[in-house]
């Protein structure tokens, strides 16, 4: 018998256990469809990993349906979840989908379900593990000018609203509101940008001048071999003496084959891709925070550009920010597998508070010159 199917039961089911076994039933096809719609999008290794969760998935509906029996019914729609899962993962397949996934899979309810298997637990259990390793290279990938984007346009939103927010409480006219607002703008995202530039090259540099070469491989027939330095290479990159002596037997040939594996670290050929590509380039990280610094940073100042004066320009500034906030703070949980609400509403009590503060130095500013 398949691992987690079970036979119609003797007893007639209520019809409380019809329709959650039935609703069971549709988000377990709907989770299927969603890993075949992402394996398409796929190739080699993560193709058939997607197509195994979907072949586990199908395991689990054929518990379902021996539960209900003649009480299957027609199909019944997927959770809302899952409907906007298959979605996205019928027109994008992106990184954001397995996020989304991982989440999904985290919450399962068999765990608690006495009508569920304890192996279908353990099968849910397991899912979150193999989505998490899958969506995590995509978030690799996304890093480093995730990293600056996200950073950048918090920045620009925040701290461009606790300028204008500042500058309004002083007093000041709705014209100097707005033309601080575009100079602050255009020297954050100036600065953002080099600063992004200069502080991804200066990492990615460490990188490459930390990296092994291949110098062992050329320098090793010259050797003096009573005063064998090659040896010390390798116990510098944190090789055991008799795995360096080893290796540096191998490199000047005493040994044809690597006589124990074991030893064979080969640290000279280690791969520094991956630390590279979770930094990002220094352009893109640069790009990415000007672009999104600017583009954060012209919300607040939009009522001022169509001519708001007083409260209510302040007013629509924060809400739109907020809103602003509320998204970015969503995308970060969704992205890293947490409540995007709880992520959005965090984003927006630090925005919004420090705009509160600055407002609030702002009107002491201004009754302390006036």
């Amino acid at each position: 018998m398949t691992r987690g199917v079970s036979t119609v039961p003797e007893r007639i089911p209520t019809p409380a256990e019809i329709r959650r076994w039935r609703q069971y039933l549709a988000d377990e096809r709907a989770e299927a469809s969603v890993y075949r719609d992402l394996a398409k999008r796929r190739d080699g290794e993560e193709k058939s990993v997607l197509l195994a969760l979907a072949e586990a998935e199908g395991r689990h509906e054929q518990h379902w349906l021996g539960l209900l029996g003649q009480h299957e019914g027609p199909p019944k729609r997927p959770s809302f979840r899952n409907r906007f899962l298959g979605l996205l993962a019928r027109r994008f397949g992106s990184v954001f989908v397995l996020a989304l996934a991982q989440r999904s899979e985290s919450r399962s309810p068999y765990a608690t379900d006495l009508d569920a298997t304890k192996a279908m637990a353990a099968d849910e259990a397991i899912h979150e593990e193999v989505v998490r390793g899958l969506a995590t290279r995509g978030r690799n990938r996304l890093a480093g000018s995730f990293r600056a984007a996200v950073f950048g346009a918090n920045d620009g939103l925040v701290s461009n609203l606790s300028l204008v927010m500042g500058m309004a409480a002083t007093g000041v006219g709705s014209q100097v509101v707005l033309f601080s607002g575009i100079a602050g703008l255009l020297a954050g995202a100036l600065s953002m940008g080099a600063g992004e530039y200069v502080s991804v090259r200066s990492q990615r540099e460490l990188l490459e001048a930390s990296a092994p070469t291949q110098v062992t491989l050329t320098a090793a027939p010259e050797l003096d071999l009573k005063n064998n330095e090659l040896v010390l290479v390798y116990l510098a990159r944190g090789m055991s003496r008799e795995a360096a002596e080893h290796r540096a037997a191998e490199r000047l040939g005493h040994f044809t084959c690597d006589c124990d594996p074991s030893l064979s670290l080969r640290p000279d050929t280690f791969e520094t891709a991956d630390e590279h590509e979770t930094l990002g380039t220094a352009w893109g990280a640069a790009s990415s925070s000007f672009c999104f610094f600017a583009s954060g940073a012209i919300i607040p100042i939009i009522p001022f550009l169509f001519g708001m004066t007083g409260i209510g320009a302040l007013v629509l500034a924060c809400t739109l920010v907020g809103l602003v906030l509320l998204g970015t703070g969503g995308v970060v949980g969704l992205l890293s597998g947490a409540s995007p609400m709880w992520r959005g509403l965090r984003q927006l009590g630090i925005g919004l508070g420090a705009a509160a503060a600055t407002y609030l130095l702002g009107l002491v500013f201004g009754t302390i010159v006036g």
